[in-house]
């Protein structure tokens, strides 16, 4: 499957610059962050999860369930704000997502794993990917 052509292109020498070591080897580098690290695991503000790489709103904070997975867990996305493909890395067959704007690595998506959440699907996601605002500091939400 091809990937689109995402709106925001930068270098990798670009991309090294504006993120952390971390997020650049998870967000380009398609890697994942240590199971219990993020900051997101136990944060529970009413908000947006925004992409860290370009501020792509991501997340509804009410999507967020508790899965004990050891990353941040969500059951739906944005409309339109991910996009995904088959990843067969690992000897595994997963759906992984990236962000919709900048391609992004976020994380993987699995289904029927039997949490009780409407889309029957954990969007599991490196904590490190995402930027949290605040629903006080968002004037839509208001």
């Amino acid at each position: 499957m091809k990937m689109p052509k995402f709106p925001i292109q930068r270098t990798m020498e670009e991309w090294q610059k504006k993120l952390t070591p971390g997020q650049f080897n998870v967000m380009r580098l398609s890697g994942t962050e240590r199971a219990g690290t993020s900051q997101y695991n136990n944060f529970w503000k009413d908000g947006i999860y925004n992409c860290a790489g370009c501020d792509n709103p991501i997340y509804k904070s009410d999507t967020k369930f508790k899965s004990h997975c050891g990353w941040p867990s969500f059951y739906d996305a944005m409309p339109g704000s991910i996009v995904t493909k088959t990843d067969s890395s690992f000897g595994m067959t997963r759906t992984e997502m990236m962000c919709s704007k900048c391609g992004s690595h976020l994380g993987h998506i699995f289904e029927g794993e039997g949490y009780n959440v409407p889309t029957n699907a954990r969007h599991c996601v490196n904590g490190i990917a995402l930027n949290f605002k605040d629903s006080k500091d968002i004037p839509e939400i208001n």
